[in-house]
């Protein structure tokens, strides 16, 4: 083995060249404040994809980077949604408190259920977050009294965004704060994932065993990433709730929690991006196609899927990668 090695000087700059910014990325966040000025009129979709995204960042970080397949992820969203959704209606309508909130109630929920899902891997771990996940949708259903059941949570109450910028119809202040949180938010999974902790999770994903014998217990890193996906995730709910008022009993519900995986698969796995362009595509496909067919549109998020899946079986940026890697070989 190399000195380099030994020394542990490779992977920091392994570490150094992922942190650096390329131009597509650039151009990425570039490109998100478009919609101001060319798609005023889908501000609120724009808000809803923004939202969404960060939803399927915080799933990325179990599923892609620790191996952690979860059925159940709405649980936090949800959680997160109530949390911020309660705190505005009955203690403070600050909408930045709500957002701590939200991620504080979530992560604690998350870290709780960390201890049994860090015991188990592969399909017993699909189970357990899809039993967490129904366990959590029926407590808040009977609890109708607090969260109003399924008629949702009502009377949702948010003070202009920093005293200054009012929640217009248009969905302008809406996107404009989504954005803000999941840029900020990314930042913090894209230092994360670009760490030692953050290799140590691949290792985890793909040897759980051995990746003690070098000093990383697995067990522990595991209950971190969930706890950090857990608030991430309640941010995203919080967000929900801030930014429609309301807070509806399906944002705790499996396919909320069938969706947002779906994205992951679609954009990527385990590629950072993946999530938020898996976000993109899905919510701007299925709001086209329940336009064009409003009864069959799901007919065609099928024929979306299983054409990725066939045709790039690793997610669009995988797809993306193999095409450019492909053609700068030639």
């Amino acid at each position: 083995m190399p000195v380099t090695a030994q020394m542990g000087l490779e992977p920091v700059g392994y570490l150094k060249a992922q942190t650096r910014w390329g131009a597509a990325e650039t151009l990425f966040w570039l490109a998100t404040p478009l919609p101001f000025y060319f798609l005023p009129a889908y501000l609120q979709l724009a808000s809803q994809i923004a939202i969404t995204a960060l939803f399927a960042l915080s799933l990325d970080l179990i599923v892609g980077y620790a191996g952690i397949v979860s059925l159940g992820h709405a649980a936090f969203f949800g959680t997160g949604a109530y949390a911020a959704g309660l705190f505005s209606k009955f203690v403070w309508g600050e909408p930045l408190t709500g957002l701590i909130v939200g991620a504080m109630v979530s992560s604690l929920v998350g870290y709780a259920t960390s201890f049994i899902i860090a015991r188990f891997r592969h399909l017993a771990l699909i189970m357990l977050t899809l039993g967490f996940g129904l366990l959590l949708g029926a407590a808040a259903n009977s609890a109708s009294w607090l969260t109003g059941g399924s008629d949702g949570l009502q009377g949702v109450n948010i003070w202009p965004l920093l005293g200054r910028f009012n929640w217009d119809v248009y969905g302008y202040t809406a996107y404009g704060y989504s954005l803000v949180v999941l840029f900020v938010l990314f930042l913090f999974a894209r230092r994360l994932i670009h760490s030692p902790f953050g290799l140590a999770l691949r290792g985890i994903r793909e040897n759980f065993l051995r990746m003690p014998a070098i000093g990383a217990p697995s067990r522990a890193h595991i209950r971190t990433a969930y706890t950090i996906s857990a608030a991430m995730a309640g941010v995203a709910g919080a967000l929900i709730a801030q930014t429609t008022q309301t807070v509806a009993l399906d944002s705790l519900g499996f396919e909320r929690s069938a969706e947002i995986l779906i994205m992951v698969v679609l954009g990527g796995a385990g590629r950072l991006y993946g999530g938020l362009i898996g976000a993109l595509v899905f919510m701007i496909a299925r709001d086209q196609f329940s336009g064009i067919e409003p009864e069959h549109w799901y007919f065609w998020i099928g024929v979306l899927l299983v054409a990725v899946v066939v045709f790039l079986p690793n997610g669009i940026l995988g797809g993306l990668s193999r095409f450019v890697a492909h053609w700068r070989a030639k």
